[in-house]
């Protein structure tokens, strides 16, 4: 799934920056960046009301913290958003089960 590629690349771009591969952490985190994007794109707040709303400022959080990550290569700005990365991807996951019946 799309979202288990977004907490794969946030983690090597994380390791990346500790092992000071700088390049390896500037391509996984714009890998990151562009899963919410398109995320962000397909999310019609109009249709969706506040739950979409809401949901586009997780998103943008999300890529915020990360732009800030790659400008600084900052460990910490992606610690700070890997549960968030890490909870979209599982609510996404949890849904994806309900709407097949598989609780």
């Amino acid at each position: 799934m799309l979202l288990d590629g977004s907490v794969k690349f946030a983690k090597i771009a994380r390791q990346a920056i500790l092992d000071k591969d700088i390049m390896k952490a500037h391509e996984n985190i714009i890998k990151t960046q562009n899963i919410y994007y398109e995320l962000m794109t397909s999310l019609d707040v109009n249709q969706g009301g506040e739950w979409a709303k809401s949901l586009m400022g997780i998103y943008s959080f999300i890529v915020e913290k990360l732009v800030q990550a790659n400008i600084k290569k900052d460990v910490n700005a992606i610690d700070e958003v890997m549960p968030l990365i890490e909870g979209v991807r599982d609510t996404w996951n949890e849904a994806y089960k309900a709407s097949k019946g598989n609780k």
